[in-house]
């Protein structure tokens, strides 16, 4: 009987041992970028053909231009981030329309903007913030990049009317690991900022950024508006830290960045 218990024990020590390792080489083989941005963008039956089609220009453009990478992404610690770009509607209306991609080069971040481009518009229906949100989140924890930011960006025309509730979605979002959910209101509806202000926006984009919300008063402007927002994502502006607080940012900083890596590989083993 302790023969047959000590091969059972060996057994189960053996495989965890595998498990382990399989675990680790995973974790291993991922991609170290600055940031993991999920691109969430509002096709709802409130965005007319041609405002769509602005709307997608102002990310084309985005990741066109050669100076995203070389004065923001090629400016952070490890000089690459990666991207993904969700198109969202009603409540079962969300698409992953291009994939996570590494934008490590000008060239990379121009194919990106290429492939958003050539991107069809799937919905146009109602309107699922949250629902939105709720899709986005297991994407960071399934690709093949670690991050030492977790940012989601929704940008959009109008408040919630379908799906899954917008408050409730942000705040699981940051539970999970998501660093900050920053937004984009394009026009002037009554309460559209307060409600993205109350509901959708949360979290931390770097050490005392907050996340944060911008306005594009028509889709004309959302073009600069976005390109803005997405270059404050890459390389959030840096606080002047007081003195005392020096200590805590030189002590903690590269703990800060490491047990966010702990953190994803965590979720994926978990999840």
């Amino acid at each position: 009987m302790k023969t047959a218990n000590f091969f059972r024990a060996t057994l189960t020590t053996v495989t965890c041992g595998l498990s382990v390792l399989t675990i680790s080489a995973t974790a291993n083989a991922a991609t170290l970028v600055d940031l993991e941005l999920s691109l969430l963008v509002d096709v709802s039956g409130s965005v007319s053909a041609s405002e769509f089609a602005l709307q997608r220009d102002g990310y084309v453009n985005t990741f066109s231009n050669p100076n995203l990478f070389n004065n923001f992404i090629s400016q952070g610690s490890i000089g690459q981030i990666a991207v993904n770009l969700i198109y969202w509607s009603g409540a079962n209306e969300q698409q992953e329309s291009v994939g996570w991609t590494l934008i490590d080069s000008v060239a990379a971040a121009q194919n990106f903007a290429n492939a958003i481009a050539a991107a069809p518009r799937p919905f146009s229906g109602l309107t699922a913030i949250g629902s939105a949100i709720d899709f986005a989140v297991p994407g960071f924890f399934t690709n093949d990049f670690d991050g030492t930011r977790l940012v989601i960006d929704v940008s959009g025309d109008g408040a919630t009317n379908s799906g899954s509730n917008t408050a409730a979605a942000r705040d699981a979002a940051l539970a999970a690991g998501i660093d900050a959910i920053n937004g984009v209101v394009i026009g002037n509806a009554s309460g559209l900022a307060n409600f993205y202000q109350n509901n959708v926006i949360g979290g931390t984009n770097a050490t005392g950024v907050p996340a944060f919300l911008r306005t594009a008063a028509t889709f004309e402007e959302f073009g600069a508006v976005v390109q803005e927002k997405i270059s404050s994502e890459i390389l959030p502006p840096t606080p002047v830290p007081e003195p005392a607080s020096l200590i805590g940012l030189l002590g903690l900083g590269a703990f800060g960045v490491t047990s966010k890596l702990k953190r994803k590989q965590k979720l994926q083993v978990n999840g």
